[in-house]
């Protein structure tokens, strides 16, 4: 009876496994507006410039959401119809919110299906940096037309100060740019 048990927790945690990562859509990003949830601009700002750079820099063309609304603006601006037909001239058609999820390596990626404007209300908790932590969680949401097409968390760890908060954001991003992100 317990080998019975202990086969049928083995084929389920290996069926729940198999269906996540069959179930993860791959996203295709060309273009990409980079929208940093952030309360303050200076980190606002570090994670806009840093994940647009690194967008850029592998082929896919991406703008900071400060070259398109002014500093210390409404985000939810972003959602407007206004905008929206700016970016679609510019070529955008994906927006990309970035925020920090907590200062714990145990978060999962959101299963919410937010629109965009939803979730250009929601703020953010947590600044870029705390004394005392080791690790961060960034979640990145991408929407096209308004509606929630991928999602995804990045998780830094072994940190110490605010330069190492970004030393490892560009490495771990730059790789699942590559990796999950970007149409090959």
């Amino acid at each position: 009876m317990k080998k019975l048990l202990l086969i049928a927790l083995i084929a389920f945690i290996a069926t729940g496994t198999f269906a996540q990562k069959k179930s993860k859509v791959k996203l295709d990003l060309t273009n990409a507006l980079v929208i940093g949830q952030m309360d303050k601009t200076e980190d606002r700002y570090s994670l806009e410039i840093n994940t647009t750079e690194l967008l850029n820099s592998r082929g896919v063309k991406a703008i900071p959401s400060l070259n398109v609304m002014k500093l210390g603006g409404d985000a939810m601006i972003l959602a407007s119809d206004s905008i929206a037909d700016l970016m679609k001239a510019k070529g955008i058609d994906t927006y990309v919110l970035v925020s920090v999820r907590g200062f714990d390596r145990k978060f999962k990626v959101s299963g919410i299906k937010d629109n965009l404007e939803t979730a250009l209300g929601q703020s953010s908790l947590f600044g870029l940096y705390r004394e005392d932590i080791v690790s961060i969680s960034f979640e990145f949401k991408f929407f096209r037309a308004g509606e929630l097409v991928y999602s995804d968390m990045i998780k830094c760890g072994n940190i110490g100060d605010r330069e190492t908060v970004i030393k490892r954001f560009r490495k771990k991003v730059g790789k699942r740019i590559l990796k999950k992100w970007k149409k090959k």
